[in-house]
């Protein structure tokens, strides 16, 4: 069985703001807070994390892996963008057998998401928060939600 971690990016500014959109100083609360319940249930313990090349999704990548101290490799991987085909990450999740976690966008992720629960025949099932976590359990072709959190709960 593989553990797979569906990281929604925290918060971020507005692309008026700045075109890079990093995060906000709100999007790095609430990855401090996700950190400091994380640290405590020691549930996050990915062998490597993907994110995607946005600044906002590479980020949040960076602070959970520093806040929890993960010897994870940090990894920018084509395919996780907001508006991509969540089929080619799913075909790449059938060779990995670490535990991984991938910090990304909607609404990619909840397509992946319910790709993977659900099978390519299956409906939307899920929509991720900004800073959530849905961790994925699996084998082969489907996949069991073995928990969710987000923002509103840790605060």
């Amino acid at each position: 069985m593989t553990e797979l971690y569906l990281i929604r990016h925290a918060h971020a500014v507005d692309a008026a703001e700045d075109p890079e959109r990093p995060l906000s100083e709100r999007g790095r609360k609430q990855v401090r807070a996700l950190v400091k319940f994380l640290r405590r249930s020691g549930a996050l313990q990915p062998g490597e994390i993907w994110h995607s090349s946005l600044a906002r999704s590479r980020e949040t990548a960076l602070l959970l892996a520093r806040g929890l101290d993960l010897g994870a490799a940090l990894v920018s991987v084509a395919g996780l963008e907001p508006e991509d085909e969540p089929a080619a990450i799913a075909l790449r999740l059938k060779a990995v057998r670490h535990p991984l976690a991938i910090v990304g966008h909607e609404p990619h992720l909840s397509a992946l998401a319910s790709l993977l629960v659900a099978g390519p025949d299956g409906r939307a099932m899920f929509v991720l928060k900004k800073c959530a976590v849905l961790a994925l359990e699996g084998a082969g072709a489907r996949w069991q939600v073995r928990w969710l959190v987000f923002p509103e709960l840790l605060a």
